[in-house]
């Protein structure tokens, strides 16, 4: 009886720590996505405008050594931060969700 016991406190414990963790675990996930959403803005709109992307396609011009290399340039990092950034957005979009339904059993 005193291992029954036991064991039943314990689940006690493990319900009351996943009652305290999952609240706060939902603030730090949102807090996280409305710091990557503002990143996301501001590396968009540091990005350059290549409005001649789509007539390169059809003028067949040949792309230069520096277009070549763009992803170790500002405008390559600043996408490629874009994209760490909506990505890790979503993950923690989907973790609160998760937790939510967690919660609501």
């Amino acid at each position: 009886m005193n291992f029954i016991s036991t064991m039943l406190a314990d689940d006690q414990l493990i319900g009351d720590f996943w009652a305290k963790f999952l609240p706060i675990f939902r603030y730090i996930m949102f807090f996280i996505v409305i710091v990557c959403a503002i990143t996301i803005i501001v590396t968009t709109l540091m990005q350059s405008n290549d409005s001649n992307n789509g007539i390169d396609a059809v003028t067949g011009s040949q792309e230069s050594y520096y277009a070549q290399n763009k992803g170790s340039s500002r405008d390559g990092k600043l996408k490629l931060t874009t994209i760490i950034m909506a990505s890790i957005a979503a993950v923690c979009i989907i973790l609160y969700f998760v937790t939510k339904l967690i919660a609501a059993k």
